[in-house]
């Protein structure tokens, strides 16, 4: 079966070899293939009718939800870039996105777990933004209801959507950096569709397969491990929003789940859960697990514990489309628990010193990778992108490791500031940029400590602004707001100055050692 060379050509084909298996099960709503890939069409043709054109920025904000994968097919197949936007952001965080991206119409929810996320755009100066959808919740002033913007579609009547081709740019997904704010990785759509083919060959993805999603679907792992993956298998995938051990328990013996990828914390929090025993999990099959150094333990009770029979562990980078290197499903043991596998067919990995030449095997350096999968650059930031990728076309990860003699890649180290809170990459720079700008906030500096449920939260040191008698507990309060919540420091400790060296750079070493 020829891959085929964009998303939209992969529901395309969904639709007519998986025709009428299901594609999506989402609360009341069960769709197949043809549905989805039916229902795709209409959001392309609203987005045409309300003059979306090939190349504009279209930003989708709400839920893991049926409606959401429609909407994104819908934007690729206008021809349009996908624009994610995480649902834990606050105002300031997703205006950033929305703003830099250059975003046109915004698709999104009101009704998030109980937040209006469109309300907490009200005071964004969005020149480039011309709409608003509201995907779910009700609408208000100054936004378009679901049905109505649909119905522009289907009163333009069959109009040809555009040729949508392999080297077209099909999202910007955007990635905080160590330097601040986050950046806007771009990713095509033959790179995606040929990452997600052999992502699918190594962990052994099926049709017919079950799959629960808890990645949300604004991180790659969601949309292209998930949503792109099933379709090109003809799996069904099943969307999740917020994660609970006991629900998603609940829903894997309901729905006869096999796959249920997720980071060490999802399978953590199931495995201590009191009423585990309860559930009955016996259909479950295949775990990826990774977003995080991956206990041995864990995977050895993901098996015992949890029976299941094939857990695989990968490593990968928004930069790098989600995917460098994975291990197979039928790797011995060892391999899986110590490893994060093999780089992918036609992705080049090495691994360097601080000079950049290559080490020999078995040493430990900066992981730089090579091949289609690289992003094609950070959006409108080329000095971003030219820090990023070196001359030989390599993106520099930041992560520490090596590679075996067996040709497998080992992470030795995390990046050098970034920690990882339950599975979601936490920058310190960002959350700086962010308390800075509170009155009380003169010097501030972020890293990340042990914690027992969440592997890793921030901590804060801060010196106070003159004449400002902010607390601890109220400048968390204020994080909250402003935020997402796996970046909000869960301790503040107030100093009178931070370390620094010699150039004035913030020596984190010290911060991170124990108080003696």
């Amino acid at each position: 079966m020829a891959r085929p060379q964009t998303i939209p050509a992969a529901l395309e084909r969904a639709a007519r070899d998986f025709g009428d298996a299901e594609a999506v099960v989402d609360r009341s709503d069960r769709w197949t293939f043809a549905q989805l890939h039916d229902e795709s069409l209409r959001v392309a043709r609203a987005l045409a009718a309300s003059g979306v054109r090939p190349g504009d920025r279209v930003a989708l904000w709400s839920p893991n939800s049926a409606h959401w994968i429609a909407a994104s097919f819908g934007v690729y197949a206008a021809g349009a870039v996908l624009v994610p936007v995480n649902t834990r952001f606050k105002g300031m965080e997703a205006a950033h996105v929305l703003g830099r991206s250059g975003t046109s119409v915004l698709l999104a929810s009101t009704d998030a777990v109980g937040t209006n996320l469109v309300g907490l755009l009200e005071a964004a100066d969005l020149p480039s933004l011309r709409e608003t959808v509201v995907v779910e919740g009700p609408a208000h002033t100054g936004t378009v209801r679901w049905d109505d913007f649909v119905a522009r579609g289907a009163a333009d009547g069959d109009r040809p959507l555009p040729v949508v081709g392999d080297d077209d740019l099909a999202d910007i997904v955007f990635t905080s950096g160590t330097t601040g704010a986050p950046k806007g990785a771009m990713l095509g759509h033959g790179p995606s569709v040929r990452t997600y083919e052999a992502w699918s060959d190594a962990v052994g993805l099926q049709r017919g397969d079950r799959y629960l999603c808890v990645y949300p679907f604004f991180h790659t792992a969601g949309l292209k491990s998930a949503v792109l993956a099933c379709v090109l298998r003809g799996a069904t995938v099943l969307p999740h929003a917020v994660f609970d051990a006991g629900v998603v328990m609940q829903r894997v013996a309901q729905e006869r789940i096999t796959v249920l990828p997720g980071p060490p914390t999802v399978f953590q929090s199931m495995l201590e859960h009191p009423e585990r025993a309860q559930f009955d999990l016996s259909s479950l099959r295949l775990s990826v697990t990774g977003a995080a150094t991956v206990p041995v333990e864990v995977v050895r009770r993901m098996r015992e514990d949890l029976h299941i029979a094939s857990v695989v562990t990968g490593y990968g980078l928004t930069e790098t489309t989600g995917t460098v290197s994975m291990c197979h499903h039928d790797d011995p043991s060892e391999v899986i628990a110590t490893t994060v596998g093999r780089p992918l067919p036609g992705v080049s990995v090495r691994v360097a010193d601080e000079k950049g030449a290559t080490v020999p095997t078995g040493e430990t350096g900066e992981i730089l990778v090579k091949g289609f999968n690289v992003m094609r650059g950070y959006f409108d930031d080329p000095e971003a992108t030219a820090e990023a990728i070196d001359d030989g076309g390599y993106l520099r990860t930041g992560d520490i490791g090596f590679l075996g003699d067996d040709g497998n890649l080992r992470i030795t180290d995390r990046k050098k500031d970034m920690f990882i809170v339950g599975g979601f990459n936490a920058f310190p720079a960002e959350i700086e940029g962010i308390m800075l700008t509170h009155p009380g906030v003169a010097q501030v500096a972020v890293v990340g400590v042990p914690d027992d449920r969440l592997g890793e939260v921030a901590r804060a040191y801060v010196v106070r602004r003159g004449g400002q008698a902010v607390d601890e507990a109220q400048l968390i309060a204020w994080c909250r707001e402003h935020m997402a919540n796996y970046k909000v420091p869960r301790e503040v400790q107030f100093v009178q100055d931070l370390p620094l060296t010699a150039s004035g750079k913030v020596q984190r070493f010290r911060l991170r050692q124990p108080a003696t």
